[in-house]
């Protein structure tokens, strides 16, 4: 396992981050302590959680299996989504960032996450509101670093500029959705990240599992059972390239798992991706993705597979000059 610096922190985590979210969920207590133990085993220091996840359940098992090395670690959290039936239990209000960190911490049995990410962009709260509560966290030390999840390029500058006009404590990671048939996030995402030295750490680097190639043979799964998915990655041409993808890596005595994540790591402005499982065999692909040798030649064959995003101007035939 390598380790890479966290965007200007100084923070090295390594180069993959572990996502917590089946802990609690389609992992039980004793399947998420087999695959925290492997990652951790891997050289894995980074673990990624919300609150929102299995009902606030994926960061109480992970601050239990925490304790006695906490130090060692860098922990990621997030809030934005409903964690309660009151109307103000949710959103990027100062509000409700400062209770839902207080929550967070007291399930994570910790004193600060070093990274509080944003899960979502709200449309009800000002910017400069949600940025000054990450200031307040900072400044109290219940937060390190400032983050956000699922924000565009211009949302995301436009924070930076209003910490920077303040003299705020600036966002250090960005989490966007980016793998190989999700690669809007190339166009101005990653270029803003890398102009302005912004940690990335994408999530969904397999694709909830399309680019495993397991519902080629219609399998169940969260595509399946789950409408959000399913939506996500319902189109035909997704799964047309998630075939082409698989029967590549076949030929090629790949993995598509450690494929998939290894294409994703090995975009220049990705920090470390998120990797995640419900069980250890699921998990042991991802965690051997460090070592396959994801040469330019080799990433160059993997992306023509797909889809290319047109540029942010849409003037697409200067490209082909």
């Amino acid at each position: 396992m390598k380790y890479k610096l966290l965007g200007r922190t100084g923070v090295q985590v390594s180069e993959l981050c572990y996502g917590c979210m089946s802990f609690g969920g389609d992992a039980d207590e004793a399947m998420s302590a087999r695959m925290y133990r492997a990652s951790r085993d891997a050289g894995i220091n980074f673990f990624d959680t919300a609150d929102q996840y299995n009902k606030g359940r994926s960061e109480q098992i992970l601050g239990e299996l925490v304790r006695g090395h906490r130090d060692e670690l860098v922990i990621a959290t997030k809030t934005f989504n409903p964690t309660g039936e009151d109307v103000n239990a949710r959103g990027n209000s100062r509000r409700h960032i400062a209770r839902a960190v207080d929550g967070s911490l007291k399930r994570l049995q910790t004193d600060r996450v070093e990274i509080l990410y944003l899960h979502q962009q709200d449309p009800l709260a000002p910017l400069e509101e949600s940025m000054r509560a990450l200031e307040d966290l900072v400044r109290a030390g219940k937060v390190l670093y400032p983050a956000l999840s699922n924000h565009s390029a211009w949302q995301t500058q436009l924070a930076l500029g209003v910490q920077e006009r303040a003299g705020w404590a600036r966002l250090q990671v960005i989490q966007p959705m980016y793998n190989l048939v999700k690669r809007q996030a190339e166009v101005e995402i990653l270029p803003m990240a890398r102009a302005n030295d912004v940690a990335v750490v994408p999530y969904s680097p397999g694709a909830a599992g399309l680019l495993s190639g397991k519902y080629l043979e219609k399998q169940s799964g969260r595509l399946v059972t789950n409408k959000m998915y399913e939506a996500r990655y319902g189109e035909p041409w997704m799964h047309e390239i998630a075939a082409k993808f698989v029967a590549f890596c076949r030929g090629r005595g790949l993995h598509p798992v450690g494929a998939a994540v290894a294409w994703v790591a090995t975009h220049p402005a990705i920090t470390a991706p998120i990797i995640g499982a419900r069980n250890i065999d699921q998990l042991q692909a991802s965690l051997d993705s460090v070592k396959i040798e994801m040469s330019p030649a080799l990433r160059a064959e993997i992306t023509a597979l797909s889809r290319t995003p047109p540029p942010a101007t849409d003037r697409s035939e200067e490209q082909r000059k």
